[in-house]
């Protein structure tokens, strides 16, 4: 058995102790021929810099139990965008004529891009496209990734590629987490909200579980929206939303986590917290029934990432969930270049929070600011299974999907290409099982 210590911020050593599986073999998949098929095409900006664009499609990865040998899905997340404080290094434009000089907002060069459900095929290492699904309003209209209008959270301003404000979308969403039923439908998370969104096999979206109060704001979306999810997750960090997604082997139940702690009271919570939510869901109903807390491990031990420079703790995210067996899952937690993966187990004793004092966005201290072990929490157990780092793993990993206890699919999100960065998948394939 394989025991880590790791060092907490106040002093306090955090053990996990699991068996450790090693990577017999990692294979690269061939992409070439889903490549060309994605392509976006150039973008010309006014400053005559030229951009290559392709689908970013690791947002998420699953595969289902029981479909076709090789089948497997990704997820876009909202489309091709550019940080407006980023403008002059990335698109030699000044922030005054990117984004009218408002440095929180995101340039769209792309608006109208539709996020994305791909379905792919691994025929010995040579990957396929077998469908690209548009998420669609319920008359059928594609939906857009743009910014959402929230005055019960933060958003941020939306600029065309000639520096035009454009209009929020209350449809537009950033997917992040993604699960197919058994009937063909799909369920997704995104990080605006946060939410939850029950897609048809077409690509109509059906409903979506918002935090509650957060449904005023977006009353003008052409499909269901359902305020159901603890009102606190509006408090998340911008960006920071449901990274996350897993369901039920009865389908019953959706599980998500949050990216990074949220924002509760303020920013500065945020950046120093480790204390991430869990939570479980009725996928009939959008009810959150349980709530757990995961403790993000130290920034300073993700090795690959602090060679150039010291990160921060607000560098450390959880980038997705998938289960294993009941109420079993792994965790993928990562900053860029080192990724880990955790085992967690929700029977395994943690304090189930739904509904405290800890769901009050009046309790002081916050969650978020909270010494778990002071306030009689015990947070996740967290068993260590895998740890991806160096050149045969992609930087940013957020999709995983099993195709067996010791064959895993893992997929980054190359954030559209506009950096230059490809689109990796590698299969592992483990010495131990995970189960």
């Amino acid at each position: 058995m394989k025991i880590n210590t790791i060092l907490s911020a106040a002093g306090m050593a955090l053990v996990f102790a699991g068996s450790t599986a090693i990577a017999q073999e990692v294979k690269e998949l061939d992409l070439s021929a889903t490549t060309k098929a994605l392509d976006l095409g150039t973008i010309t900006f006014p400053s005559g810099h030229v951009m290559q664009a392709d689908y970013g499609i690791g947002s998420a990865a699953y595969r289902r139990a029981g479909d076709e040998a090789g089948v497997f899905y990704t997820a876009t997340d909202r489309g091709p965008n550019i940080k407006c404080g980023d403008a002059e290094k990335v698109i030699k434009r000044t922030l005054e004529e990117a984004c009218k000089g408002v440095k929180a907002g995101k340039i769209f060069p792309l608006p109208d891009f539709s996020p994305s459900i791909l379905t792919f095929k691994d025929n010995g290492g040579k990957v396929e496209l077998l469908e690209v699904l548009t998420l669609k309003d319920r008359d059928g209209k594609p939906i857009s990734g743009r910014s959402a209008p929230l005055k019960i959270t933060n958003t941020e301003g939306a600029y065309s590629k000639d520096g035009r404000e454009l209009p929020f979308d209350a449809e537009g969403l950033d997917v992040e987490g993604l699960a197919r039923l058994k009937d063909g439908t799909f369920w997704l998370s995104e990080e605006y909200g946060p939410s939850l969104i029950h897609v048809a096999a077409d690509g109509k979206i059906l409903k979506r579980f918002v935090p509650a109060g957060m449904e005023a704001d977006l009353k003008d979306a052409n499909y269901n929206i359902i305020g159901s999810l603890p009102s606190i997750l509006a408090k998340r960090k911008l960006n920071r939303g449901a990274e996350s997604l897993a369901i039920s082997e009865d389908e019953k139940h959706l599980y998500f986590s949050m990216q990074s702690p949220l924002a509760n009271p303020n920013g500065k919570a945020y950046k120093t917290s480790r204390n991430v939510r869990l939570l479980k869901v009725e996928a009939e109903s959008g009810k959150a029934i349980a709530e757990y807390v995961y403790q993000l491990d130290l920034a300073d031990s993700f090795p690959a990432d602090n060679v150039k420079k010291m990160r921060k703790q607000s560098d450390v995210k959880i980038s997705e969930l998938t289960l294993l067996s009941d109420e079993r899952f792994v965790v993928l937690e990562r900053i860029s270049k080192t990724t880990k993966f955790y085992a967690i187990d929700l029977k395994d004793g943690a304090t189930n929070i739904i509904g405290t004092e800890w769901d009050k966005t009046a309790t002081s201290p916050s969650l978020a600011q909270t010494d778990l072990s002071k306030a009689e929490i015990q947070p996740l157990k967290k068993e260590e299974l895998l740890i991806g780092e160096g050149a045969t793993y992609p930087k940013k990993i957020e999709g995983i999907a099993l195709f067996g206890e010791k064959d895993v699919l893992l997929v980054n999100d190359n954030d559209f290409g506009i950096m230059g960065a490809p689109t990796r998948a590698i299969r592992v394939k483990l010495d131990k099982a995970w189960k």
